[in-house]
């Protein structure tokens, strides 16, 4: 009777340790999911300029408020989120031509697509809602081709071909 008993306590404390470990991973995913929106709720309150823009399979969603300077993409900071010095210059590039470095900050939700659709995605948002908060600054915007969106994407695979372009190989025999 002992040996039962034993093997039955053994077997209600395996269920319960098994148990608790999933509360925990549900109560992590809900503060995950309110921490990634708190910034796009903060920058909608506080009557920010939108925008949207668009580069090869990437969308940002674009948020323009009057600041400092500060560029904030999914709630990551800018140098954090495109470490290459490159993608954080073409992000910045707008405000260089307009001659509004430091005069707004940005925070930009972006989806798809690699980091450099995600940063020209970035810019076209940021150069679609600085027309909209200043219009005087259309023609700089213009001459420079930051508010046209590149259109170029990747030519997909096609039928009975390796890849878009590339047939299979030539065989003689």
């Amino acid at each position: 009777m002992t040996e039962t008993k034993k093997t039955a306590t053994k077997t209600t404390a395996a269920k319960t340790t098994k148990a608790a470990p999933a509360k925990k991973a549900t109560a992590a995913k809900a503060t995950k999911t309110t921490a990634a929106k708190a910034p796009v709720a903060a920058a909608k309150l506080s009557g920010a300029i939108y925008a949207t823009g668009k580069r090869k399979d990437s969308v940002a969603r674009v948020y323009l408020t009057p600041g400092k300077g500060n560029i904030t993409i999914n709630g990551i900071e800018m140098k954090k989120y495109f470490k290459r010095p490159v993608l954080q210059m073409i992000l910045v590039q707008p405000f260089d031509v307009t001659k509004r470095d430091g005069a707004y900050d940005v925070v930009a939700m972006v989806m798809g697509g690699g980091l450099s659709g995600q940063a020209g995605a970035v810019k076209h948002g940021i150069s679609k809602a600085l027309e909209k908060a200043e219009p005087d600054l259309r023609k700089a915007l213009k001459v420079a081709g930051f508010l046209t969106r590149d259109s170029r994407v990747v030519e997909r695979k096609h039928y009975g071909f390796h890849k878009a372009r590339r047939s299979t190989q030539f065989s003689k025999r």
